[in-house]
């Protein structure tokens, strides 16, 4: 089969699908990004430019149609290249957020679209209104009005909608849920598992770091308040207060992916370091910053307890990874997280809005890991159950796919 999967920052939603269809050969696959610096075995990677955009319109409403207008007509352009090039793919995969399949009927009217439908924008239930500290503005409602035009405009030109989890899908309106099929990315279970002898060396520390030590891990692709991390560093004090030997291996960037950002010049860490000075013994804090992977599960596999904190937003990769892994994950009670855990048994669960609810939460896994000693292989075998790649999340893209391809090109599992 000839696919074609398009994704700004390649291989996003597509890093377990696009690789194994690349593995078992007899595939042409092409990836249309943005991205100059990602190589898959057996994939080619064709990048595009998009279009610039202008630097002033109606109060920044139009912004988004104008990048992504812009994205999808260079992601269309670079497709069009493909095709004069000799390449049909029999299948076109790619996420609709930022525009790139809006014009890809262009190139190819005749091949069949299956779309990725990421969040939907209101003013209530998400990530917008949720935090008092960062109440909406009188124009919240226009900007993610604004924002939804592309999936608006996206729902009609795919075949059919793809939608991870249904708390995503229940953000968009009804009319798109008959167009869309749910079912996650997937997490290889296969790969991703608990190991009693695991260790992480530290600079600072003269003993590498395992299961016999109280670590506290707290994850998140940048430490921003859409993650928590205010909530998280809030908590520290009465967590140490509690359990004097434990160490916090925080992991991520200082950046912002999701809504305002801090107006410290420090960022959000600098902000809340100056709101807690000495209140947190900083020597038993580890900010670790961005990981590479193997080191990333290393550390959830020393983890006697994880954090895992967001707002009502998509739900992170890292969680369910951290869970796969056996980890006694104690996370934000929202919507999305309830989907994943259960309290009590898979997880556990506490007001996002308490730091002293979570600190004693996290204090009590930490002085008793017996009694939650059922947790972690409780979770396991839920993702096992519900998310791994291989045996329950393939099977459904795969049918997916061949639904809307000619028998003699369908995929075999």
């Amino acid at each position: 089969m000839k696919i074609l999967f398009v994704h700004q920052n390649m291989p996003g939603q597509y890093r377990e699908l696009a690789p194994w269809l690349a593995a078992q050969g007899g595939h042409e696959i092409v990836f249309l990004t943005q991205r100059r610096d990602v190589q898959l075995p057996g994939i080619r990677t064709v990048t595009y430019k998009p279009f610039r955009t202008p630097d002033k319109d109606a109060f920044g409403l139009s912004r988004d149609w104008e990048a992504a207008s812009g994205a999808g007509l260079g992601a269309a352009l670079a497709a069009r290249q493909l095709k004069d090039a000799g390449f049909t793919p029999d299948i076109i995969i790619g996420h609709t957020g930022w525009g790139e399949l809006l014009f890809m009927k262009d190139p190819y009217p005749d091949v069949p679209i299956i779309g990725f439908f990421e969040y939907f924008y209101r003013t209530s239930g998400g990530l917008v209104g949720f935090d008092p500290e960062n109440p909406p503005n009188d124009q919240a409602y226009f900007f993610a009005e604004a924002r939804n035009t592309v999936p608006y405009a996206s729902i009609e030109l795919v075949d059919q909608g793809h939608v991870p989890t249904a708390w995503q899908r229940d953000r968009f309106p009804a009319s798109f849920h008959d167009r869309m099929y749910l079912c996650h990315d997937g997490i290889r279970t296969d790969k991703l598992g608990p190991d009693p002898d695991a260790s992480v060396s530290l600079g600072r520390l003269e003993t590498p770091l395992t299961r016999d030590d109280e670590v506290v891990t707290y994850i998140a692709r940048n430490m921003e308040r859409a993650r928590g991390f205010h909530i998280m560093m809030r908590a520290l004090p009465r967590i140490q207060a509690q359990r004097p030997n434990a160490r916090v291996l925080m992991i991520g960037g200082s950046e912002t992916s999701y809504g305002a950002e801090s107006k410290h010049p420090g960022g959000l860490r600098g902000e809340m370091e100056d709101e807690l000075g000495s209140s947190v013994d900083w020597s038993r804090v580890h900010f670790l910053g961005k990981v590479p992977y193997d080191d990333l599960t290393r550390i959830i596999q020393i983890s006697r307890c994880h954090i895992y904190l967001t707002m009502p937003f998509v739900l992170s990769w890292s969680l369910l990874e951290a869970m796969a892994m056996q980890a006694t994950v104690v996370a934000a009670d929202v919507a999305p997280v309830r989907e994943a855990i259960t309290h009590g048994e898979t997880g556990l669960l506490v007001d996002f809005f308490s730091p002293e609810k979570l600190a004693d939460q996290v204090a009590d896994v930490l002085a008793n890991p017996g009694e939650y000693a059922h947790i972690g292989p409780a979770a396991r075998a839920h993702m096992v159950e519900k998310y791994d790649f291989l045996s329950r999340c393939l099977p459904e893209h795969i049918a997916q796919i061949n639904a809307l391809v000619p028998e003699a090109r369908r995929l075999k599992i």
